[in-house]
């Protein structure tokens, strides 16, 4: 299957799979636990340890370079299936078929495109499955997860999709119109750096969606939450009066059902696999289209999931 990737690539673009280089992504090691996060989407059991802790001696240094792009390849399976426990068992499967064939794994493209390559194949494989309950994410969806989100270059996303640039290009815009019809909703924006919140405000009503209130401190978010009732909240992770906002979501998922995204300068601490963790993260600093992309992959999956 990793194979047949790099020979469909060609065969459809006849260009040759991106080659190995050296890994723009340097996240750092910070492990502070951040509590217990029971939301929608979150699985409600701690997953299992890095497969490659206990995988062999053969496997070790792969798994090493492997393990900074974990927690990131977590966010983009989350964010894909739209839940903490489908987009970690993803996770824990691709991990799986690299520990029984190590020697399939592409050497020949950057580790992080070839990791992403093979998650992407686990659940591709599942598609038929997923697609019975109406939950799979559409193909234009991946395209802009895969850019927007990701930050893969077309080109790299093209490898991983099976497709060339120009396809990826289309898809990625096509999901920006499907996002321009999405229905509206009022948006609790949790966030306690004046700058940051004025930011995020512009970006959701610049897509349509009106904003319930801005809560800097726990007690804030809970109290303007329970008064509007928002049909999203986008929340910080430390707040100004070093209140916790998952705290402070967990509170409000204990009155209502809501779609929450986490934006944090730490996302490490939320992307461990090791505990119920929340299904939709972005890193700080972001983009716009980071933002517009996961609000919009956080309602695709919230309105899926409400009866018909």
């Amino acid at each position: 299957m990793l194979r047949s990737r790099l020979i469909a690539t060609q065969r459809s673009t006849g260009a040759k799979p991106p080659k190995r280089a050296a890994s723009q992504w340097h996240p750092t090691t910070a492990t502070k636990s951040v509590g217990r996060f029971d939301g929608v989407g979150a699985a409600k059991a701690p997953t299992p340890p890095l497969l490659f802790a206990f995988a062999g001696v053969s496997i070790v240094p792969l798994g090493r370079e492997l393990a900074s792009h974990l927690p990131f390849l977590r966010r983009y399976a989350r964010a894909l299936t739209g839940s903490q426990q489908e987009g970690d068992r993803f996770v824990r499967d691709a991990l799986q078929a690299i520990v029984d064939a190590p020697g399939s794994f592409p050497r020949d493209v950057d580790p992080r495109l070839a990791l992403y390559g093979v998650l992407i194949d686990r659940w591709e494989a599942a598609g038929a499955t997923e697609a019975r309950f109406g939950r799979i994410t559409p193909r234009t969806r991946q395209a802009l997860l895969l850019t927007a989100m990701e930050g893969f270059t077309p080109e790299d996303a093209g490898y991983l999709m099976r497709c060339d640039r120009s396809e990826v290009e289309a898809l990625a815009d096509e999901a920006l119109a499907e996002i321009e019809r999405q229905a509206r909703t009022d948006v609790l924006i949790i966030e306690d750096e004046p700058i940051i919140a004025m930011d995020i405000e512009s970006i959701v009503r610049d897509l349509g969606h009106g904003i319930s209130g801005i809560a800097v401190t726990h007690a804030e978010a809970v109290a303007s939450a329970r008064m509007h009732r928002p049909g999203l909240v986008l929340a910080d992770v430390h707040l100004a009066d070093d209140s916790s906002g998952v705290d402070a979501v967990q509170e409000i998922l204990a009155d209502f059902s809501v779609p929450v995204i986490f934006i944090t300068a730490f996302p490490q601490r939320l992307l461990t696999g090791e505990r119920p963790e929340p299904a939709f993260l972005i890193t700080k600093p972001f983009q716009r289209s980071t933002i517009r992309t996961a609000i919009s992959q956080a309602l695709f999956f919230h309105q899926a999931a409400l009866p018909a």
